[in-house]
C-alpha cells in the first residue's frame, strides 16, 4: 500500500481509501452486516489505513459497522476514520442539508458513539448548506479541531468559490469531490485549485458505482432499493450500454498494454492525476483487491491513450449531480 501526507498536517492516509456507502445498505439494496465487517477487516489487513463513511449511509448503519470492525482490528491510532455531517433525515428517509452548530455537535457525538471512538481523523461537510452561514459551520469545526476531537477539516461536494468563502473562517485540509474516468468535472477547476493550495484530494466514486469494475453486462440486475436500478442515469438503457462498451475497450487496453485489470487501471489513473487518495467501495471481502492499483505507474502516453478511449466512446458524459440532496 502507498501512503501520503494530509495537507500540512502531521499524519498520513493510505492512497486507497475504503468506501463504505454501500455497506450502509440505503440506496444499495440492503446489507449483510457480518460480511460488511469482514470487508473492513480485510481492507485493514491489506494495509488500507483510511476508511470513509457518513451518518447518512444507512442512517448510521455504515458508521456502526465501521466502528465494530475497527474495534475488532484494534490499533485505533493506525486507522484514519473520515466521516461527515450536514445531512439531516426524518422517519420517512427525507433528507435535507443542515450544517448549523447545533446539528454539527449532535451529529459529532452520535458519530463518536457509533464509531466507538473518542476522536475523528477527518471531519467533512457532506454537502454545502447554503441556508447556514459558513462562519457558523467553520467556527464550530475550528473548536473541534483546536480541542483535538478532530484532526482535519474537510469539505465534500464544494465548488472552488464555496471553498474560498469557507476558508475566510477556517482552513480546509481535505476536499472530497466525485472523480473517475466517466466523471471528470473537477479537472477544470477543483483539482488544480487543491493541488495549488495544498488541500488533499480524497475523491469518491473511483469505480463509478461499479461500472469500471469490468464485471457488469447488459443483463445486470440490481436489487430493489439500489439507486442504479431506476435513479442513476448511467445505468439506464442505451446510456448504460454505451458505458459498458467503453469499459470493454478499457479492459482490452488494460490487458494488452499493461497486463492489468480494468479495475486497477481505473484507480491508478485517478492517482496519477494528482489525487491523494481514491475512495474504492467494497461490500464483500473478495472485492478488496486494492493491490491491483498500487505499486506501479502509468506513463503520460498511456494516460492520454486511456482518456482518448473514453472520450471517443462516451460523447456526452453524464454528471453525478443526480446524487445531490435538496438544498
Amino acid at each position: 500500500m502507498e501512503y501520503t501526507k494530509v495537507s500540512d498536517l502531521d499524519f498520513e492516509i493510505s492512497r486507497i481509501t475504503l468506501g463504505t456507502w454501500a455497506i450502509g445498505g440505503w440506496q444499495w439494496g440492503g446489507t449483510d452486516e457480518q460480511q460488511s465487517v469482514d470487508t473492513v477487516l480485510e481492507a485493514l489487513e491489506m494495509g488500507v489505513s483510511t476508511i470513509d463513511t457518513a451518518p447518512i449511509y444507512g442512517f448510521g448503519k455504515s458508521e456502526e459497522l465501521v466502528g465494530r470492525a475497527v474495534k475488532e482490528f484494534g490499533n485505533r491510532e493506525e486507522v484514519q476514520i473520515a466521516t461527515k455531517f450536514g445531512l439531516q433525515w426524518d422517519d420517512d428517509e427525507n433528507v435535507r442539508r443542515n450544517s448549523s452548530r447545533e446539528r454539527i455537535l449532535k451529529e459529532f457525538n452520535d458519530s463518536l458513539r457509533r464509531l466507538q471512538t473518542d476522536y475523528i481523523d477527518i471531519y467533512q461537510i457532506h454537502w454545502p448548506d447554503l441556508q447556514t452561514n459558513f462562519r457558523e459551520t467553520a467556527n464550530t469545526l475550528l473548536q473541534l479541531l483546536d480541542s483535538g476531537k478532530i484532526k482535519a477539516i474537510g469539505v465534500s461536494n464544494f465548488s472552488v468559490e464555496q471553498m474560498e468563502e469557507f476558508q475566510q473562517y477556517a482552513p480546509i485540509h481535505v476536499a472530497q469531490p466525485p472523480y473517475n474516468l466517466f466523471e471528470r468535472g473537477i479537472e477544470h477547476d477543483l483539482l488544480p485549485y487543491c493541488n495549488e493550495h495544498n488541500i488533499s484530494l480524497l475523491t469518491y466514486g473511483a469505480l463509478c458505482r461499479g461500472l469500471l469494475s469490468g464485471k457488469m453486462d447488459e443483463d445486470q440486475e440490481f436489487q430493489k432499493g439500489d439507486l442504479r436500478r431506476n435513479t442513476d442515469p448511467k445505468f439506464q438503457g442505451d446510456v448504460f450500454k454505451n458505458h459498458l462498451d467503453a469499459v470493454e475497450k478499457l479492459k482490452e487496453y488494460a490487458a494488452e498494454e499493461l497486463d492489468r485489470s480494468v479495475l486497477g487501471l481505473a484507480v491508478r489513473w485517478i492517482l496519477h492525476k494528482g489525487v491523494d487518495s481514491a475512495i474504492w467501495g467494497a461490500r464483500r471481502p473478495e472485492q478488496v483487491t486494492f493491490d491491483e492499483a498500487t505499486g506501479w505507474e502509468l506513463t503520460a502516453d498511456q494516460v492520454k491513450e486511456i482518456e482518448t478511449i473514453v472520450e471517443e466512446m462516451v460523447e456526452d458524459p453524464v454528471s453525478p449531480a443526480f446524487m445531490a440532496p435538496p438544498e
